[in-house]
């Protein structure tokens, strides 16, 4: 089966490395160096890679910011390479490019396939591509949460089905109670406000206003109030068009426009441009006695009545009592009525909808808890098997006698859900608190491995896991930060040859100070300083035959030239062959 392969990693001004080049290859890769030469930057500038956090104090001193790329050759059809390609990553025959870049100042930048993509893609594609493991990691096992997702990734499908339904109906029973204490909680400002808008509403209706209302009143008492001078000015006005009844020796416009006109037509026949002025006065003085008769039914008509305008005036002081409350206008006054009569509804259909949600609920909790006894069974069923598969690794990790197993149990809660005839608590994902315990030895009690795994114990504990992980769901690449901690001999002798068997199935590379661990590699890389302090191309190289029995010398005796050492060396890589 054809996997995806981390090939290569390109290092700039990143802690103490200051361009370096980190070539890869299928199988196992140990990187060894001196303690502070710079090893665990490979382990932080992966998970840079792979959408880990940035953090300016990586940046080396004096540099404007740190830059990591990555190349990972991925098989067509992956689920990485159809990820990064919704992405509008573009493959190069096959491989993937990845770069990260960490200013001084903190900020972050992710491009992959030569586009630039947010950093949470990254992560993303880490999940398929690449599980890093440092002391970070072991001590991250310890926590009850990080083991009962492992426990669920073991269990894979017969988890992670009734888990999607649990956390359905979770959301759902959330969502539901939310809305309930929101509503239960503001009774009392409920109350109020529904009290508010029914005043409003009954202040409103007691004057019941029409639309455009206040415009039409405004207009007429304005008329109202200058109904004298308007009447004077319309009887002035008809007297100059069409005359004054009390003196008939005045002359008025249409007296003159008609003797105009009667002028011009004795003559028109003799001049069709005379005749066309006669026309147009003809047509003026019929437009001064429309005038002239509309000036007089607006006199006539005119309404001076005080009485009248007083009534005006009241009604837009009651309009105006209603625009100071509820809007700028008579027409938003309307607005926020039909507004506040919709709301008003929903006030007071709270009650009703306090008992659909009540019974919603109460039928959500009951479902949540038969969903929650359904994930308890699966993970009890796996929690078995799993703990059987990694003690079976540890036996092959120097830890014969060591048995592994899982505690599930439920914190009784009165709030809770009801699972197996009791109320226990509850959260998203589920009511099981998991927690792995360990009993190292024959008659030791099994503790959790908090309390009872050393240090060393952890790493093999971590490393058992994670091989276990590896035959139900497996990652291309695994990289490992000092899995060896606290151990040496004989169990750092079987946590080199495990390590060489998974490397069997994917890529693994160790970052290791063991020589027994580092002897079974395939490849050996080793890091080193220059004389300023610093990890530049040259000081990534890879070792073989005599540069790679001194640096195990080194790192068996911290002498490169010991005889012993080096006889030491030659043997651990011998049995490191003939295992493989």
């Amino acid at each position: 089966m054809v996997m995806s392969v981390l090939e290569e990693m390109r290092i700039r001004s990143l802690g103490v490395i200051d361009d370096a080049v980190v070539e890869l290859s299928p199988g196992f890769t140990a990187v060894t160096g001196e303690t502070g030469a710079g090893k665990t930057m490979v382990v932080t500038s992966l998970g840079l890679l792979m959408g880990g956090r940035a953090d300016a104090a990586l940046v080396r001193i004096g540099a404007k910011s740190a830059v990591v790329e990555g190349r990972i050759s991925v098989p067509d059809g992956a689920s990485a390479t159809l990820r990064a390609e919704e992405a509008g990553a573009e493959l190069d025959d096959g491989t993937l490019l990845i770069s990260r870049t960490v200013s001084a100042e903190g900020r972050s930048r992710a491009h992959l396939g030569g586009r630039s993509v947010p950093v949470g893609l990254l992560a993303e594609l880490a999940d398929d591509l690449v599980a890093v493991h440092g002391q970070t990691d072991q001590q991250g096992l310890l926590k009850l949460s990080r083991q009962r997702q492992a426990l669920d990734r073991y269990a894979g499908d017969a988890v992670a089905v009734p888990l999607a339904k649990y956390s359905g109906a979770y959301r759902r029973l959330r969502a539901i109670t939310t809305e309930l204490d929101r509503i239960t909680t503001r009774a009392r400002e409920r109350a109020q406000e529904a009290d508010m808008l029914r005043f409003g509403l009954d202040e409103i209706a007691a004057v019941e206003p029409r639309a455009g209302e206040d415009v039409e009143l405004a207009a007429e008492a304005e008329r109202l109030g200058h109904a004298e001078a308007l009447a004077s000015a319309a009887t002035v006005a008809h007297a100059a068009l069409a005359g004054n009844p009390e003196d008939p020796e005045g002359i008025d416009a249409t007296t003159l426009v008609a003797g105009a006109h009667r002028a011009l037509e004795a003559v028109r026949s003799h001049d069709a441009a005379l005749g066309a002025l006669a026309g147009r006065i003809g047509e003026i003085g019929i437009l001064l006695g429309d005038v002239a008769g509309e000036l007089a039914g607006y006199a006539d008509d005119l309404d001076a009545d005080p009485l009248r305008l007083a009534a005006v005036e009241e009604r837009r002081a009651a309009l105006t009592a209603l625009t100071r409350k509820y809007g700028d206008d008579v027409g938003a006054v309307l607005t926020w009525a039909e507004q506040s009569a919709a709301r008003l509804l929903e006030l007071d259909g709270d009650d009703d909808r306090i008992g659909e949600l009540t019974a919603e609920r109460d039928a959500l909790r009951a479902e949540l808890g038969g969903l929650a006894q359904a994930l308890t069974d699966a993970r009890t069923e796996a929690a078995e098997r799993f703990a059987a598969a990694v003690t079976a690794e540890l036996a092959s990790l120097a830890m014969p006698h060591a048995r592994v197993s899982f505690e599930i149990r439920q914190t009784e809660d009165p709030e809770g859900v009801e699972v197996g005839g009791r109320s226990v608590a509850y959260g998203p994902a589920g009511c099981d608190e998991v927690e792995l315990l360990l009993a190292p030895h024959p008659g030791a009690p099994p503790r959790p491995i908090a309390k009872g795994a050393s240090g060393g114990e952890l790493s093999r504990v971590m490393l058992a896991v994670e091989v276990v992980f590896a035959g139900t769901d497996p990652v291309p690449t695994y990289l490992f930060d000092e899995v060896d901690a606290g151990v040496g001999g004989k169990a750092a002798v079987e946590i080199g040859r495990r390590l060489a068997k998974l490397a069997r199935s994917a890529q693994v590379v160790v970052v290791t100070h063991l020589p027994q661990v580092a002897a079974f590699a395939d490849r050996q890389l080793l890091v080193e300083k220059t004389n300023d302090g610093s990890v530049t191309r040259s000081g990534v190289k890879v070792l073989e035959g005599e540069e790679r029995i001194r640096e195990l010398s080194r790192m068996l005796a911290g002498q490169e030239d010991s005889q012993t050492a080096r006889a030491h060396a030659e043997e651990l890589l011998a049995t490191a062959r003939a295992d493989g």
